[in-house]
């Protein structure tokens, strides 16, 4: 059974479910329709991506913007990141907050990161494995993002990776917002 944990932003989920651990080696369920209807929560994804990152590499903060937003589920296969999650949601009563947590690969926990929100993460080790599981496909019309030290956060990275797409995106005090 999928157990979850409400954190500091509205409708962001910290999922958790048990790692089975035997003589073979782990074994995970990740998504369980009954479990996610059972919370409400959307469960038809379209794509799923993964990402490798060498450490100090900081992707982010990555959103769709609508018609083509999504649900988004993020998990760690190998490595640990620091994960951070943005609200865009003018509705919200945490629009403008963040929230952080470390995901890793020996851990049972994931994020449940609702429409509105923009993510990224910061590798802090090589090879990284973060899987993402998103209810809309990639639409370069809608890809967005605000840019990665433009909202307080302190990655706590001296020289952190960063691609050239995510330093170009505008800063949280310049974006209009339409979530």
């Amino acid at each position: 059974m999928i157990s979850y944990s409400t954190t500091s932003i509205e409708d962001l989920l910290l999922l958790s479910n048990e790692i089975f651990v035997d003589e073979r080696g782990k074994f995970k369920k990740l998504l369980s329709k009954d479990d996610f209807d059972v919370l409400s929560l959307e469960c038809n994804f379209v794509e799923l991506y993964y990402s490798i990152s060498k450490k100090d590499v900081i992707r982010g903060m990555h959103f769709q913007l609508p018609p083509m937003d999504h649900e988004k589920l993020v998990y760690v296969i190998n490595g640990k990141i620091l994960d951070v999650c943005l609200d865009l949601r003018t509705s919200s009563g945490t629009f403008g907050k963040y929230f952080s947590c470390v995901l890793s690969g020996d851990d049972d926990k994931y994020l449940y990161i609702p429409k509105g929100l923009a993510h990224g993460f910061a590798a802090l080790e090589d090879n990284a494995i973060v899987h993402y599981a998103q209810t809309t496909g990639y639409s370069k019309a809608h890809d967005s993002g605000i840019r990665y030290d433009s909202f307080g956060f302190d990655w706590n990275i001296e020289n952190p990776i960063v691609s050239d797409r995510d330093k170009s995106f505008p800063r949280l005090i310049n974006f209009s917002t339409v979530f």
